[in-house]
């Protein structure tokens, strides 16, 4: 045996670089470099006790560069076999990882003859320093994919909670945990009426809409663990006699976990690997369960607050139901009374038809009015409740409400035309904030309570062009209305309503 002391130094070098990176696939192969290195071996290899455990399929492998040999006789015409296929001695060593075997360190074909005492003293000492450098490696990937799996939990849970629809929150999961598990696909099952589960989800690198639909059916083996809540690990999707549907040929190792939360559930989360991928390591199972058990959570979270909105939207829809019949009598009822006034003046008093005329036409204003506040009401109880208006009447209402909570009343608002079809949207934006500007002065103004917005779409402009005008009325104070201006086309304000009492503000633009 020889002195190892001339060695050291390659055995530190050796030692020092297996441990030199964290990521356990780039360990392994440090480890196998270094003991070809160290030992002067043509090939190195490191076969795995249990590759499935960290996810790896495959042996790390090393090869050294061969020196040139001589050339062969002429006479020889027999071609030379290749070295993998040569009967080398081999030199095998355990690496140990908390007490455990995890793989075998192989080396073969060293230069200068057979491998020595002194050969194999050097590597188990690599060995030893190899197993603490995977025991490290493993605790890092671990805490590495343990940190991914909690924020990739956070972020549905945050979705999931913004208001999501139910569609758009099951693809948030299925998206989110196809991309932590490196998965080919997410996919939500669903129980069916007859007692089978129907996929309802899917989020995939290709195409989805061949696997969308597809349909376990009742009495697959599977259904009595789905349906009980069980979590189901497969081994190759494609082979296993328990999987039925269309598509299973595509898929290889497979995970299929409860979505469960209080006793209630809600589904299943498929996350299939593509066939001959590699197969899901313990760790992976684990923290795919619990994100599906925290996705469920969030889930009965979102729907419970989805319906303490909806319960929201029904009291506020009773609060305009009340404030419309409310209205809607008070003028009925106004209106009656003018035309019988009307009546009686024109049987008893004489009055000129020109005087009936103009009560009359102001009685059909205000039942026109009338019809025009019901409409509004009921297009406001019509929109969503917690998404923002994408209409322009939505957004036109949205401002009258934000300006009724300051006011303390609603203001009155009125449509005239098909404002939809015939607003631009950079024209509607000005409108907007013209129609802002008059309502934060209303609500600064003394004495005010009533507040009438009106968005005429047919009234053109004085050189006859088509135009829009908004125009803002609020009975506080004199008539002294001041412009909001619409751009090069602004409006210019009329002062005074009806009476002389009140402020009006009239913007006018171009269509």
């Amino acid at each position: 045996m020889h002195d190892p002391v001339p060695r050291l130094p390659s055995l530190l070098e050796a030692v020092l670089s297996v441990g030199t990176d964290l990521e356990l696939r780039a360990t392994l192969q440090h480890i196998v470099d270094a003991a070809a290195e160290l030992t002067e071996a043509r090939y190195a290899a490191l076969d795995m006790t249990d590759p499935g455990r960290d996810g790896l399929t495959g042996i790390r492998t090393a090869e050294r560069p061969e020196p040139p040999e001589p050339p062969e006789p002429p006479e020889s015409t027999e071609s030379p076999k290749p070295p993998e296929l040569l009967e080398l001695p081999e030199l095998v060593v355990p690496i140990h990882v908390d007490d455990e075997v995890f793989g075998d360190l192989r080396l073969a074909g060293k230069r200068d003859g057979p491998f020595t005492a002194e050969d194999e003293q050097l590597v188990r000492v690599l060995a030893t320093q190899a197993g603490i450098a995977i025991g490290n490696a493993r605790l890092y990937e671990t805490a590495r994919q343990r940190e991914r799996w909690i924020e990739g939990a956070a972020a549905v849970t945050t979705a999931l909670l913004s208001g999501e629809s139910a569609a758009d929150a099951l693809m948030t999961v299925a998206e989110r945990a196809r991309r932590l598990a490196e998965a080919s696909a997410g996919v939500i099952l669903q129980p069916t009426e007859d007692g089978g589960m129907e996929i309802v989800t899917a989020s995939t690198l290709d195409d989805p809409g061949d696997i969308v639909g597809v349909v376990i059916e009742p009495g697959s083996p599977l259904l009595e663990q789905l349906l009980g809540g069980e979590p189901v690990f497969i081994d190759d999707a494609a082979t296993d006699p328990r999987m039925t549907t269309r598509v299973r040929h595509r898929f290889g190792p497979s995970m299929m976990l409860p979505l469960q939360a209080g006793g209630r559930l809600l589904g299943t989360l498929a996350l299939p690997r593509r066939r001959g991928g590699r197969p899901y390591t313990a760790v992976e199972r684990l923290l795919a369960t619990q994100f599906a058990s925290q996705a469920a959570l969030a889930l009965v979270h979102a729907e419970a607050q989805h319906s303490r909105e909806r319960l929201a939207v029904y009291e506020d829809r009773d609060r305009i139901a009340r404030d419309l019949h409310d209205l809607v009598v008070q003028r009925l009822f106004a209106t009656g009374m003018m035309l019988e006034s009307t009546q009686r003046r024109s049987a008893g008093t004489g009055d000129t038809d020109k005087d009936v005329h103009a009560m009359l036409g102001r009685a059909v204003d205000e039942l026109q009015s009338t019809v025009q506040e019901v409409r509004t009401a009921i297009f406001a109880l019509q929109q969503p409740p917690a998404d923002a208006p994408t209409t322009f009447r939505g957004k036109v209402l949205r401002e009258a409400a934000g300006a009724g909570a300051v006011l303390g009343f609603q203001p009155s608002t009125r449509f005239i035309g098909a404002v939809e079809n015939r607003l631009a949207e950079p024209v509607a934006g000005r409108l907007l904030t013209a129609l802002r500007r008059a309502l934060t002065a209303a609500s600064r103004r003394t004495g005010v309570s009533r507040v009438e917005i009106t968005v005429d779409v047919t009234a053109p402009l004085p050189d006859g062009r088509p135009g829009v005008r908004l125009t803002v009325f609020d009975d506080g104070g004199a008539g002294n209305g001041h412009a909001e201006g619409g751009g090069a086309e602004g409006g210019g304000a009329e002062g005074g309503a009806e009476g002389g009492a009140g402020t009006t503000v009239t913007w006018q633009s171009p269509l």
